[in-house]
């Protein structure tokens, strides 16, 4: 338990991942102008911290977590929620693309957002609700995450990206530097069922040409 100016605070404070303004206002039996001031104070000094405007977790339950990568992968589905991890960030993980990324990025039907705290940078592009779809939930300790699969990190990779020369088989295959030998069959089969759903002519042709 923490003493902040002779006010004890409640312990499960520190077991939240995150928690709204307020929850936080119950927690400290505040609200108005004395729950502002209460809040600011502690992110001044540094036991609350702010994952986005009206989103807060503690400093120690950032401390004292062991799977960091574990609770930064399950802020990017809290922080625009619906969404789910996707493109560069899941190509990365699978090692479809050789470059390191440090971005979480994330697909949701609402509007595109970036955020930056403590934790790291979030991402989040939109898709129509119909591609909604192609993500799995994957348990890592006390964290529920959704995240892409392989063929639909890449579907929404490049259904998304702009400025692609998609008609140029040398910029699909060699270009993007996309590692194909990873990319297996079935992965190929789910990644041929979201171009059916998307009924984009661009797709297709990005389809056919993976295909040679």
């Amino acid at each position: 338990m923490i003493s902040i100016s002779g006010i004890k605070y409640q312990e499960e404070m520190e077991k939240l991942p995150y928690f709204s303004k307020q929850a936080a206002g119950m927690m400290f039996s505040k609200e108005g102008k004395n729950l502002d001031f209460k809040v600011s104070l502690l992110l001044k000094k540094g036991y609350l911290v702010s994952l986005k405007k009206g989103l807060f977790t503690t400093d120690p339950f950032i401390r004292f977590n062991a799977d960091k990568e574990g609770y930064g992968e399950y802020l990017a589905n809290i922080l625009r929620a619906p969404s789910y991890l996707s493109l560069e960030y899941v190509l990365a993980k699978y090692g479809l693309i050789p470059e390191g990324v440090y971005l979480f990025t994330s697909i949701t039907i609402k509007s595109p957002r970036n955020y930056t705290n403590k934790i790291g940078s979030y991402v989040y592009r939109n898709i129509k609700e119909e591609l909604f779809s192609g993500y799995e939930n994957q348990k890592r300790g006390i964290f529920n995450i959704k995240i892409a699969t392989k063929a639909k990190a890449l579907f929404d990779y490049l259904y998304l990206k702009r400025n692609l020369n998609y008609k140029n088989k040398e910029e699909i295959k060699n270009g993007l530097r996309i590692n194909w030998e990873r990319f297996l069959p079935v992965d190929r089969q789910e990644f041929n069922d979201y171009v059916i759903i998307s009924g984009s002519k661009k797709m297709k042709i990005i389809t056919e040409l993976i295909k040679e």
